[in-house]
């Protein structure tokens, strides 16, 4: 093979998503490394130089961004070679659906419909797998420097703990080390970059191919930092420290779903809330916080996973605050095991086809898609990504390239000037600045939007 990276050329081009593949590897080796938080609160491996800069085979093969690793299309081909249907935008499917969980309170203990943790759920119930890698809520945060983490859930009652969206960071070594050294069945949930740095370790290790028998992926926008909670609380006016608990969307039934809320858990037993719309960097698509690597991502809907599950982002679904999953299906045993369900009323599901799933993700595909042709054409420093989409500086409106270049100066900017008021003291340093750029953003944006809504209504009259 040419062409061969290393973990540090990865991280130096900004494309490390902080996955812990390498890691997971390395400890194999028995080498001593680690996943680290850096100064801007996302993961990075941290090891001996000799290990960080050495380019190997192995590493460039598994490595999610690595521009030599197989790319979506080729692991789902040989993943899902039998799926009937194909689209550009969400991959081969087996039966896509809309709806929810009836039984039981899954549906109102999660953040959407409950299907994530029914589906983990139900594999145990049947006996399918011993174990369930999930992201968890830590329960010393101060402690344990972080909020969240990977764990190997092994009853139904803890694969329940894992329910509730979590943007936050999240590294899978320690799971598959636990994959790699206990014997038993795993299912792997996990959001489209993890997902697919698992099947290329399971193409890469006879073991974890055999041990590994199901991926549950969960749709994507962007990883966010660590700094997206400490923002939260910064905002709240209480210190990170006293925060025991980070929920990202506290779950309001008689509100629409989209209306996010954040909620943070005291020491001391108080709750505090806030709707995102009131946060200086509230607005999802602004990307504050967002994981570089994210600019260089085409796989909104976790296209190399057995089964994935989203957000119905369109109505009437979502309005209806107690959340609304869409789900496609790959796998012909999962799709055995849903249709189940169904017809015996667990689950209140509608089938729809591939159209409906890309509407519900319209704005995650086009940043996907076309600002990511766009982002191709600038100048990139270190590993030139490789992506199924070509670069293209034509085809978007120049309203949408300013959209695309203010979007990734906020991600860029967000964690330079929270880290600068952080080391200051003084958080107006980074609370002035989001505020003005979020400003600068709503409004180019709602430009944009008040120009397309003219286009279409002079294409309307002269139909």
């Amino acid at each position: 093979m040419s062409g061969l990276v290393s973990p540090r050329d990865i991280v130096k081009s900004g494309l490390c998503i902080g996955c812990g593949s390498c890691v997971a590897q390395a400890l194999t080796e028995d080498i001593s490394v680690r996943m680290k938080f850096d100064a801007h609160g996302e993961l990075k491996p941290e090891g001996p130089q000799e290990w960080f800069e050495r380019a190997t085979e192995q590493f460039t093969a598994t490595c999610p961004f690595s521009p030599m690793a197989k790319n979506e299309d080729d692991l789902s081909s040989v993943l899902f070679p039998a799926a009937p249907k194909h689209s550009s935008a969400i991959g081969r499917t087996q039966s896509n659906f809309v709806g929810h969980v009836a039984e039981q309170d899954f549906r109102i203990n999660g953040s959407s419909g409950g299907m994530v943790t029914w589906v983990a759920t139900e594999l145990m119930r049947r006996g399918l797998i011993d174990g369930v890698a999930h992201v968890i809520a830590t329960e010393n945060p101060n402690e344990e420097g972080r909020f969240f983490k990977y764990r190997i859930s092994r009853t139904e009652e803890e694969i329940r703990q894992g329910a509730k969206s979590r943007y936050y960071p999240v590294e899978l070594s320690t799971v598959v080390d636990t994959i790699k050294n206990t014997p038993g069945r795993y299912a792997v949930v996990a959001v489209p970059c993890m997902i697919k740095a698992i099947q290329l370790l399971r193409q890469e290790d006879d073991i974890l191919h055999d041990r590994i028998r199901f991926t549950l992926g969960l749709f994507c926008g962007h990883m966010k930092s660590a700094r997206f909670a400490e923002s939260f609380a910064l905002q709240l006016n209480v210190p990170i420290e006293r925060v025991e608990q980070v929920e990202y969307r506290y779950k309001y039934p008689d509100r629409p779903a989209n209306w996010y809320n954040a909620m943070l858990k005291l020491d001391d037993g108080r709750m505090l809330n806030q709707d995102w719309w009131h946060l200086k960097d509230g607005d999802w698509g602004a990307g504050f916080f967002m994981n570089s690597a994210c600019n260089f991502c085409d796989d909104v809907v976790a296209e190399t996973a057995d089964i994935s599950f989203g957000d119905a982002w369109v109505e009437p679904y979502s309005s209806d605050g107690k959340g609304t999953n869409v789900v496609v299906v790959r796998s012909p045993l999962i799709e055995q095991i849903v249709s189940e369900a169904i017809q015996t009323q667990r689950l209140q599901l509608q089938e729809v086809d591939n159209e409906f799933i890309e509407n519900t993700q319209a704005a995650g595909l086009r940043q996907r898609r076309e600002g990511l042709a766009y982002r191709l054409t600038w100048a990139a420093k270190g590993i030139q990504p490789v992506k199924r989409v070509k670069a293209d500086a034509k085809r978007p409106a120049p309203d949408r390239k300013r959209i695309y270049r203010v979007r990734f100066n906020i991600s860029k900017w967000s964690h330079k000037f929270f880290w600068l008021s952080r080391k200051m003291g003084v958080p107006a340093i980074y609370l002035g600045w989001a505020r003005l750029v979020a400003a600068f953003y709503h409004g180019v944006a709602y430009h944009q939007g008040k120009k397309s809504e003219m286009m279409t209504r002079f294409k309307q009259l002269g139909e």
